[in-house]
């Protein structure tokens, strides 16, 4: 009954953890298509008022407006990365708990070390993260199978199951989201790619005109093509770095997980050891 009620739990989060990824997503694209149109696209940023005429000089707003179509979808890609990394910075620094994680297990590893059980769980408690969550279900279990009087394998398997099992459910906090911000790195460089395309298809077709080129058609298609290039490519590099930066985090504290796992084991076996 308890697993079905668990497993009910992470499928209802994991519904609503979608339905703000997707609401997320769409309210992105709108208000960079918003930013687009009212303030990239304002006449006071243009010679005679006029959107469609030529940009007032060293008015970047209105350079960037002239990029076309694929503008607000660029500028909504930037929103996400910009939006996703906040969201996750939040989530880890909640599961790293309170405090410096590094101190606390120091923290605890001391108190196994020295057979303290009991302070190394307040310490757990104190903390309040997922770390410490994970560790300190391995804890409790070393309690249950040290009074149960399990042999060194057996509570060794037990306790390192009990750890995973934990872990497993934290995981997916850890880790949603970040398919997107993968996700991102890619589409960033291709849509620019693709405004940049449409921006030389203009530019050639200005050319392709009949007698004298259409110098203005040409300036713009040109001009599209480079600040897509110039937007995608910002989106994408910040994209790289942010996931960089949050699998890094992730795999802090999972190692913390796992070096904790392993000291409380060996201090089983110390302990089993002794009564020998």
């Amino acid at each position: 009954m308890a697993n079905n009620v668990k497993v009910k739990k992470e499928k209802s989060s994991n519904n609503g953890g979608d339905i703000f990824s997707g609401l997320v997503i769409v309210a992105c694209i709108f208000v960079g298509w918003l930013v687009w149109k009212f303030v990239m696209g304002n006449p006071a940023n243009f010679e005679g008022n006029n959107p469609e005429g030529h940009p007032l000089p060293g008015n970047y707003l209105a350079m960037v407006y002239k990029g076309g179509a694929i503008v607000p979808v660029l500028m909504g890609l930037l929103l996400m990365v910009v939006v996703f990394s906040f969201e996750r910075f939040f989530v880890l620094k909640k599961a790293a708990g309170k405090g410096n994680l590094d101190a606390f297990m120091k923290k605890v590893q001391a108190n196994v070390n020295q057979g303290d059980i009991n302070g190394a769980i307040e310490n757990c408690d104190k903390q309040q993260g997922s770390v410490a969550n994970a560790i300190k279900a391995g804890l409790v279990k070393y309690n249950q199978v040290k009074a149960e009087g399990f042999s060194s394998e057996d509570a060794t398997e037990t306790i390192h199951k009990e750890i995973e099992e934990v872990t497993s459910l934290e995981m997916p906090m850890l880790e949603k989201n970040m398919t997107i911000l993968s996700t991102l790195v890619s589409l960033g460089t291709l849509a620019g790619l693709l405004g940049t395309v449409t921006g030389m298809i203009k530019a050639f077709g200005a050319l392709a005109t009949s007698g004298t080129p259409d110098q203005a058609a040409l300036a713009n298609g040109i001009s599209e093509a480079l600040i897509n290039t110039a937007t995608g490519i910002s989106t994408s590099a910040l994209a790289i770095v942010v996931y960089n930066f949050f699998t890094s985090k992730i795999d802090t504290l999972t190692y913390s997980i796992d070096e904790a796992a392993n000291t409380i084991v060996n201090t089983y076996r110390r302990f089993k050891g002794s009564l020998k």
